[in-house]
């Protein structure tokens, strides 16, 4: 088991407040492993192992309980009366009404919740209403880099190691499979296929699954590209296969939804507000998008922009693609009331390439921290307090 240490300690920070944890992500991400995790922290701070109570209704264990009233009657049996409880539920959503159970919970000062979900409508609709101002939501996501290369137990300096992060992703059982490709392209397709059955076409009720992963097979092939409901659909079109504009925004949302992309909009950093026009979409893991769009020459450079923005999301709470006059930004990061930007370039060698890379950078006329984000081993240094940080480096915390 990796230990996801990071998470933990977020997870512990909350612990014990009066907030409902939702910890949600793609399916295979590891929440049922860092709720074990927690638990057995929990165990070793002194909590005896009758006050945690675990409920996995995905399990064969508890797949004979279906509604709210035989799910409390099951809790009602377990929990230690009068003493302070800690009660993980996951994959609540597939216990019709789930809202109630977590509402009657929540009101019981006894006990400490913590929830899970791999799709976002388990944060939508009656569970917001119920609990409105009254829960936090975690976001948990496949493996960084660090993790990935802690887990392996292999050098992050490595080429090998970078290339095969890319190929193979973060998905946390993967790291089980030894270097056979084709474990785990077989793993990878069976991730992909769960989600999109469970999480995407039961929420659509779409009839062509195939149309469905036309567009996910589009949005892997363009991240980090300006994209929009009607080029989707008009791409699709093109190719022989007709669908309607608001049939590709219902599956893009789904998809959204299922923690498989992250929509990212755009920020004109100058007039600092939202634009309603031209964003783009990351993939949760790279390793997904190889088994739907195979690597091509030229592809590292969006790559890394995928995994920089995945990494900023894990320590930001809000990351938009900016705009500055009529040049890109590729992320303005927002959070605690700190704002900065970050450009990323495979390499910032050639004619002109460093150039062009700095200059939205220096157009913007604030204090907030700018950083370059390179493959580069020997970056160039700092120029005009915009800081240029080797790509490995960031991602291992480190610039």
């Amino acid at each position: 088991m990796i230990e996801r240490a990071d998470f933990l300690d977020l997870l512990w920070q909350w612990k014990d407040h009066d907030l409902i944890k939702v910890v949600t992500g793609v399916r295979r991400c590891g929440k049922s492993t860092v709720l074990d995790a927690f638990a057995q922290r929990l165990v070793k701070s002194g909590v005896p192992k009758s006050r945690i109570l675990r409920m996995d209704f995905e399990s064969e264990e508890f797949d004979s309980i279906r509604t709210v009233e035989e799910a409390r009657a099951w809790l009602a049996a377990h929990r230690p009366k009068g003493k302070r409880t800690y009660v993980f539920l996951d994959e609540v959503q597939r216990i019709p009404e789930f809202e109630r159970l977590v509402d009657g919970l929540y009101r019981r000062k006894d006990a400490d919740v913590y929830v899970t979900g791999s799709n976002a409508t388990l944060l939508s609709g009656e569970l917001a209403t119920y609990l409105s101002g009254r829960y936090v939501e975690l976001l948990l996501q496949p493996l960084s880099y660090r993790e990935f290369a802690e887990g392996t137990g292999r050098d992050p300096r490595a080429n090998a190691t970078w290339t095969d992060y890319l190929r193979r992703g973060g998905f946390p059982y993967l790291t089980a499979l030894g270097d056979d490709p084709k474990l785990a392209e077989g793993y990878l397709e069976g991730v992909y296929n769960t989600v999109l059955v469970k999480d995407v076409l039961r929420r659509t009720g779409a009839s062509d699954p195939a149309q469905v992963s036309r567009v996910a097979q589009f949005l892997f092939d363009n991240v980090g590209n300006v994209t929009s409901i009607q080029k989707i659909a008009d791409t699709l079109t093109s190719a022989g296969s007709k669908c309607a504009y608001h049939t590709v925004e219902s599956y893009v949302d789904a998809l959204c939804k299922a923690y498989l992309f992250r929509k990212a909009e755009r920020f004109d950093a100058k007039g600092r507000e939202l634009l309603k026009t031209g964003y783009k979409f990351y993939a949760v893991d790279t390793g997904l998008r190889d088994v739907l769009v195979r690597h091509r020459p030229g592809d590292e450079g969006h790559l890394l922009e995928n995994v920089v923005f995945n990494e900023l999301v894990r320590r930001h709470a809000s990351v938009s693609v900016g705009k500055c006059d009529a040049l890109e930004i590729d992320f303005v990061v927002r959070g605690g009331g700190l704002t900065s930007y970050v450009q990323v370039a495979e390499t910032l060698r050639g004619p002109g390439v460093l150039k062009r890379e700095l200059e939205p950078l220096k157009r913007l006329r604030d204090n907030y921290p700018k950083t370059v984000v390179t493959l580069d081993a020997a970056p160039p240094s700092s120029e005009d307090g915009i800081t240029c940080v080797n790509a490995i480096d960031f991602l291992l915390g480190r610039g």
